[in-house]
C-alpha cells in the first residue's frame, strides 16, 4: 500500500454492501444497555460508531474472499460486520464475556446469510496459544489502547501465517510503531515489530467516531510481513538487547548493554564483534543490528 492512504482515507466513500447491515449510533447504544454492557477504560472499550469508518478499515485493510480475518476486541460487531461481507471467515477474540456471547445474535440479526462466517473466542488476546479453524491470513481489529503493542507482538509470532496488519491504536502509539531508526520516537515497539513486518501509518482516525469518545486521536498502522533477520540466535535473545538499549535511551550502547553482557568491556567486545561502533544508542540501529549483537554475546 502507498503513501497515497491518507487521501484515500479522506477522500473514498466505498459502495454500500447490502449482505450486512452495520451498526447505527443507536444500534451500539441498544445493544449495550440491552446487554448490560458499560465500556471501561480497564478494558480500553471504545466502540466504533461510524460506518464509514469500519467501510474504509475494511478497504485499507485489502482483505478479500479467501482471507482468514483475526479481530481482536469486537465489542458490539460494528466492525466484524463490515468485515464479513468480503472475507471468508473473522475469528473474534473478546475478553468481556457478555461481548463474546452477545456477537454471534447479533450478527445473525444484521448479517444472517454471513453468520456462518464468523467464529468468537472468548479470551484474553495476551493469553491465547491457538485458534480454531484455518489458518488467519490477516489481523484487522481496533486494538484497545492499554494493551495495543503487546497485543499485537503476541499474535504476530504466535500466527505466522498472517500475512498482513491493518490495525487501529492510539495515535502516539501509531507513530512508535511506525518509527523508523534515528527518529526521537523509534524505540522498543517499533524495532521489534521490525523482526516480523514493514510498518507504515495508514490513516488517522478523528475522536467522534468513537462511543464514547477518547481524549486523544487514533491512528491506522498497515504492517505486512517479511522475513526474519538472518540469524543464529532465537528471537527472544534480540529482544534482550533490544529491552537493555533502550532501557536507558541516553547511555552509549557500551553502557547500556552492560548488565545483558556482563560488563562494559563485555558488551564493547559484542559491539565492535558485530560492527556497531560501542558509542552509539539504541535509537540508530536496526533489528539487523540487534540481531547481529546477539549472535555475539560474549560466554
Amino acid at each position: 500500500m502507498g503513501g497515497g492512504w491518507q487521501d484515500v482515507w479522506v477522500t473514498q466513500t466505498p459502495a454500500p454492501d447490502d449482505r450486512s447491515r452495520l451498526l447505527t449510533p443507536a444500534d451500539v447504544r441498544a445493544l449495550a444497555e440491552r446487554f448490560g454492557v458499560r465500556p471501561t477504560k480497564t478494558l480500553g472499550q471504545n466502540f466504533v460508531i461510524d460506518h464509514g469508518t469500519v467501510r474504509r478499515i475494511v478497504r485499507v485493510a485489502g482483505v478479500g474472499a479467501d482471507d482468514v480475518v483475526v479481530e481482536v476486541g469486537p465489542g458490539l460487531g460494528s466492525l466484524t460486520l463490515a468485515l464479513l461481507p468480503h472475507v471468508r471467515r473473522v475469528t473474534a477474540i473478546e475478553i468481556d464475556p457478555a461481548l463474546a456471547e452477545a456477537l454471534p445474535g447479533t450478527v445473525a440479526d444484521h448479517a444472517p446469510e454471513l453468520a456462518d462466517r464468523l467464529t468468537v473466542v472468548p479470551g484474553d488476546a495476551m493469553r491465547i496459544t491457538e485458534l480454531p479453524g484455518p489458518e488467519p491470513t490477516a489481523l484487522v481489529a481496533n486494538l484497545p489502547y492499554n494493551v495495543s503493542v503487546p497485543v499485537l507482538l503476541h499474535l504476530l509470532e504466535l500466527l505466522p501465517t498472517l500475512e498482513r496488519v491493518l490495525v487501529m491504536v492510539q495515535s502516539e502509539v501509531a507513530d512508535r510503531i511506525t518509527a523508523t531508526p534515528g527518529g526521537r520516537i523509534y524505540g522498543v515497539p517499533s524495532a521489534k515489530v521490525a523482526w516480523y513486518a514493514a510498518a507504515r501509518r495508514a490513516g488517522t482516525v478523528g475522536r467522534n467516531v468513537f462511543w464514547p469518545a477518547p481524549n486523544v486521536d487514533s491512528g491506522l498502522v498497515e504492517l505486512v510481513r517479511r522475513p526474519q533477520p538472518s540469524t543464529e540466535v532465537p528471537r527472544e535473545e534480540v529482544f534482550r538487547v533490544i529491552d537493555a538499549a533502550f532501557a536507558q535511551r541516553r547511555k552509549t550502547l557500551r553502557a547500556a548493554l552492560a548488565g545483558w553482557a556482563g560488563s562494559a568491556p563485555a558488551a564493547e567486545e559484542a559491539l565492535r564483534a558485530s560492527g556497531v561502533d560501542p558509542r552509539t544508542r539504541g535509537e540508530s540501529l536496526g533489528i539487523e543490528e540487534f540481531a547481529a549483537i546477539a549472535e555475539h554475546r560474549p560466554g
